[in-house]
């Protein structure tokens, strides 16, 4: 694109911020980027985002969008407008509005429904205060939300805000897959399954706990819980295969892609390859006998948040490979799958659209991904030949 044109597009943009919308023409800020089996460019499709946290694609094409500071937006043709009615979140450290998914049978009138997660100030049954991961569903009516539900608050409310997971993905089942990290402060949280904080939940479409969870019923540990020892899994999604992978902060290095299975403890404190933030101090061992080991450790502090899968015919040469975004490392990682294991990786971006919070196969076949800044971007792959 010359320099005109993007001259006038962003002038257009600008001259588009009236009533709570921002409006602007997509543009082009990468013409090719070459890479081992899939050249792709890189299109914006909007503008203006306030540290955006998670995008979904409406079967009509638009998009929601998550803004951390509690914003939903609606993203129609590069127009930006707000919607009303989105419940009181508590925004705090990194904490806010989170992530936002549809029902797998979205349009069909019934189940019209868009799932979203947050962090939520309270007290807990026990008088602890401060914030929980919280997860709800409301209706879509023009440029608002109805019907809000609240389907799912963890357990305990706790102090600090940060590490609240939050990454939701659907199983062929119908189940909900649902993050929560481990708060930041009491690590062993995580081993701990009377407690909510560390881990993956199984959950029905309208937040309770099916009977077929590993922890279910007289059995010890809250019925919600499908795995545990997570440290804050921001990167969540279930192949074609049903399984469920997940990419997990670790503190200082060693951050882990995990498959996730049933029951399965994934060792966060006690096995990790982490460092204390400040000193050089292993925080546990590499292993430990009956705990998950990773498929894949990212290299160096990939910070990663955001997976998605490809089975798109638009990207023939990445079909099943799973595509991470790093956060502090700016990176997009190809990840190549052989069954459960990895067998391979490739950087398809490595700084051009800056911190990436969340990758996202479209309902059109395109890639989405979303960075986290204050002025920040919808961006859109496409495959050059």
């Amino acid at each position: 694109m010359n320099r005109l044109a993007k001259f006038l597009s962003r002038s257009l943009a600008v001259l588009a911020l009236v009533g709570g919308t921002a409006a602007m023409a997509a543009e082009v800020v990468e013409e090719r980027i070459d890479t081992d089996k899939q050249d792709f460019r890189i299109v914006r499709l909007a503008s203006g985002l306030h540290h955006p946290w998670a995008v979904a694609q409406l079967p009509d094409g638009r998009f929601l969008v998550t803004e951390r500071r509690g914003r939903l937006a609606l993203v129609d043709d590069g127009q930006v407008t707000y919607l009303e009615g989105v419940p009181e979140v508590s925004a705090i450290g990194q904490g806010g509005l989170l992530d936002v998914v549809l029902h797998p049978q979205y349009g069909d009138g019934q189940h019209d429904w868009i799932y979203f997660t947050y962090s939520k100030a309270g007290q807990s049954k026990s008088g602890d205060k401060g914030t929980a991961t919280a997860m709800g569903r409301a209706r879509l009516k023009g440029n608002a939300l109805t019907g809000f539900e609240e389907l799912f608050v963890q357990d305990r409310f706790s102090q600090p805000g940060r590490h609240y997971g939050s990454r939701l993905a659907w199983r062929e089942d119908g189940t909900l897959m649902m993050t929560i990290g481990d708060r930041g402060v009491v690590r062993e949280r995580a081993q701990d399954i009377e407690d909510h904080a560390g881990s993956v939940l199984r959950l029905t479409e309208t937040g309770g706990a099916p009977a077929d969870n590993p922890f279910a019923g007289d059995k010890p540990g809250l019925d919600e819980i499908y795995s545990f020892g997570n440290r804050n899994i921001q990167g969540l999604v279930v192949t074609d295969q049903d399984q469920v992978w997940g990419s997990e902060h670790a503190a200082r290095g060693g951050d882990e892609l995990n498959l996730i299975e049933a029951g399965k403890n994934y060792g966060w404190p006690k096995a990790t390859r982490s460092k204390e933030y400040s000193r050089d101090e292993a925080i546990g061992v590499p292993s430990v006998p009956g705990v998950q080991n990773p498929r894949h450790f990212y290299e160096g502090r990939f910070a990663p948040s955001g997976l998605a899968q490809v089975d798109s015919r638009l990207f023939p040469e990445w079909q099943g490979n799973l595509l991470a975004g790093g956060l502090g490392s700016e990176k997009l990682l190809r990840i190549i799958l052989d069954g459960s294991d990895v067998k391979g990786t490739e950087v398809l971006l490595d700084g051009q659209i800056g911190r990436i919070r969340d990758v996202r196969q479209g309902r059109d076949g395109y890639i989405y991904l979303l960075n986290d800044q204050g002025d920040a971007g919808l961006y859109r792959l496409e495959p050059v030949k």
